[in-house]
């Protein structure tokens, strides 16, 4: 995982995929405008494997929230914004 601080804490944050997936460009995407936005000089450690497609983890958390299965699947969806920007604001 990439770790970069966050004033005086570490944050970490990991985008995990599989092959293909069609919602991990947009979940790169909005997970780079939310890193703008809160000032935050993250490296992103970007996995492709067999995750649940795309996660978006900070500090080990799922952004949002653990799925049913840990196995490679296509999530429908990507993160809200909100929810990105409280996860990534959140003490570690």
């Amino acid at each position: 995982m990439a770790r970069r601080r966050r004033g005086t804490e570490m944050i970490q944050v990991e985008l995990q995929s599989v092959a293909g997936c069609p919602h991990v460009n947009a979940a790169r995407a909005l997970l780079r405008e939310c890193l703008l936005e809160l000032q935050l000089d993250v490296a992103v450690a970007d996995k492709v494997g067999a995750y649940p497609s795309p996660t978006i983890l900070v500090n080990g958390a799922d952004v949002m929230g653990a799925p049913a299965s840990q196995a490679a699947a296509c999530r429908l969806d990507v993160p809200t914004r909100q929810r990105l920007l409280a996860a990534l604001s959140r003490p570690a």
